[in-house]
């Protein structure tokens, strides 16, 4: 009978990337189809508009960030979760200092070479 790894991933800032100032990632886990990542922002942080083909889904687990996106903004805090489909150009920034977990479909080939 086959066996799987299961692997941890344990949450480690000491870790985390700083792909531009005020933003901190750790990609946790990923498979092809899916991928983990744990951001961290500063209060004030302004990221760059972008777009990706890859569908995210955004969890909010402290502080609070705005989302700006072709539809409109809003502004999401903890508990809240919101779903960004691939191609979307959108901009988030942070009100307060905040911790955000986002999931990607499918997994994004540039975090996973960092």
């Amino acid at each position: 009978m086959p066996t799987s790894k299961i692997e941890v991933i344990p949450s480690n800032t000491e870790e985390m990337s700083t792909p531009e100032p005020g933003l901190r990632r750790q990609v946790m886990s990923y498979s092809p189809s899916m991928m983990l990542v744990r951001h961290t922002m500063k209060k004030g942080w302004v990221g760059t508009r972008h777009s990706h083909p890859d569908g995210q889904m955004v969890y909010i687990v402290s502080g609070g960030i705005r989302f700006e996106h072709p539809g409109g903004t809003f502004d999401v805090g903890p508990g809240d979760c919101f779903l960004v489909p691939g191609g979307v150009e959108h901009q988030a920034s942070a009100l307060s200092d905040s911790e955000v977990l986002d999931i990607f479909t499918p997994m994004r080939e540039d975090y996973a070479r960092a």
